[in-house]
């Protein structure tokens, strides 16, 4: 057996891909819960492919959302495959395939047959499920699970494809930020949205209503951003702390090995002025612990010169393990 297979089947077979596997399927489930029952019906636009989806099933009715997601995916995937090489690896290509199936699934479940074009609200899980009046109920459960759903894919080490894609080529050929393509993406999508599905849900009449309705998908965009941000990097942040002192650290040494059960590395230094030797040391803690640690260096020396701020990501012994290359990683 060559080594390349050796190297797949021993992948396939290990606990953390399956971890993943299970991680990929269960984002992509919840992202198609997500749009199917609370934004497809009310022509929600919360940016990337469905939200370009979801304007165009407006135009092409017959033409399901998740259809419409395949034919962005499937170029976009090529592309990207010729422009940056085997960068999105094969679970980025699974889950962009998956969800666009589960979305048209769950369609034509939900929906009666004469009402799965038009996507009618009150034909939803047979009347079940209309939140017309209550359309922002519907946009933050819908964009929340947006966020659970894209954010555990990336857990997976995968992406949903789509605008992820264009954001890289735009990151790699026009200098970019990701998060300033991204942002651009979905502001082109958004706009689309306002001209396109015409100023309110199913009635082209009422420019208010369509006004509103990109108020809406705005706020979409916003809560799924910051709930992906939130399902990574978990809702508090690391603190790295930056202690300066001119007494001996022997006091606070037992308080952070013994107390917080964790470590610190301690360094001789002095004064730019003065020339008087000091000890400073910094130490990584969790936020509820930041307020612990502050108190005892305070009682240890009120003078303590003392910097809070804090990590975006935290890897080392009894914190995160370093990412493997080719890992998708969402900083």
């Amino acid at each position: 057996m060559s080594k390349a297979l050796l190297t797949i089947r021993k992948s396939i077979t290990s606990r953390e891909w399956w971890k993943d596997i299970l991680l990929i399927l269960t984002g992509c489930f919840v992202m198609s819960v997500a749009f199917v029952f609370f934004i497809n019906p009310y022509n929600i636009v919360p940016g990337g492919v469905y939200g370009a989806s979801i304007v165009l099933h407006n135009i092409f009715p017959s033409i399901k959302v998740g259809t419409f997601g395949y034919m962005f995916d499937v170029p976009l995937l090529i592309i990207s495959f010729l422009a940056l090489g085997n960068k999105l690896g094969g679970r980025t290509i699974f889950a962009a395939m998956l969800t666009p199936a589960l979305m048209n699934l769950l369609t034509v479940w939900s929906y009666p047959a004469e009402a799965v074009e038009s996507l009618a609200p009150d034909q939803l899980l047979n009347g079940l499920l209309d939140l017309r009046d209550h359309l922002l109920v519907s946009v933050l459960i819908g964009s929340v699970l947006i966020g659970i759903g894209s954010g555990t894919i990336i857990r997976g080490k995968a992406t949903s494809g789509g605008t992820d894609i264009v954001a890289m080529m735009m990151q790699k050929f026009l200098g970019m930020k990701f998060s300033n393509s991204i942002l651009i993406c979905d502001a082109v999508v958004v706009s689309s949205g306002l001209f396109v599905i015409g100023f309110g849900i199913g009635d082209t009449s009422d420019p208010a209503r369509g006004i509103l309705l990109s108020f809406y998908s705005i706020i979409a965009v916003y809560i799924a951003s910051r709930v992906v941000a939130m399902v990574l990097n978990g809702r508090q942040q690391d603190k790295v702390i930056f202690v300066i002192s001119e007494r001996d650290i022997e006091d606070v040494r037992d308080f952070i090995l013994n107390d917080l059960d964790r470590t610190a590395t301690c360094v001789k230094a002095s004064g730019l002025y003065t020339k008087q030797e000091k000890e400073m040391f910094f130490l990584v803690v969790r936020e509820k612990e930041a307020n612990m640690v502050k108190h005892r260096i305070r009682d240890y020396d009120p003078r303590a010169f003392v910097i809070v701020m804090s990590a975006q990501a935290t890897y080392g012994e009894g914190w995160r393990k370093l990412p493997e290359k080719g890992d998708v990683e969402p900083e």
